[in-house]
């Protein structure tokens, strides 16, 4: 377990003390959907690297990577809650994440539309051919995560 403090804000790699339901709550907040309690803690648990932050005891930013040790990592899951974002926490939690990830050949993430410059800045690069199947591919095709496959358009 991996805990430090920055100024205001406890930072830690440690999931036994989640609240699982306050995560969900974060990311309804962030806004970053619905993540039911049940599915975080599984997800969570299946992650090779996490990071929360908390605020005065208050979870404000969390985020996770799956990872296999030495190929890939990807990064999911970056929330910081509205009251806490644009202080530069939801860059350092990816940092943080790709930081846990040292040593994979390759770092992903897939960006939410619009947030591509933030990534940018943060080192990443676009993919020319990265591919996606997503569970709902209409909504997927809806809000900008994905485009048309040039057959079809």
């Amino acid at each position: 377990m991996h805990t430090h403090t920055s100024g205001e804000l406890v930072w830690s790699h440690d999931r036994t003390a989640v609240d699982w339901a306050e995560l969900s709550e974060l990311y309804r907040v962030a806004p970053l959907g619905h993540k039911p309690p049940e599915e975080l803690a599984i997800v969570y648990g299946n992650s090779r690297y996490a990071c929360f932050v908390r605020h005065a005891g208050r979870l404000v930013g969390a985020g996770r990577a799956l990872a296999d040790g030495i190929d890939c990592s990807y990064l999911a899951d970056v929330a910081v809650h509205p009251d806490h974002q644009g202080r530069g926490i939801g860059g350092a939690i990816v940092l943080d994440l790709v930081r846990q990830s040292n040593g994979h050949k390759k770092v992903l993430l897939y960006a939410s539309p619009g947030t591509e410059a933030f990534y940018d800045r943060l080192g990443f690069l676009p993919m020319r051919t990265a591919m996606a199947r997503f569970r709902d591919p209409e909504a997927a095709l809806a809000s900008g995560l994905v485009a048309q496959p040039e057959a079809r358009r």
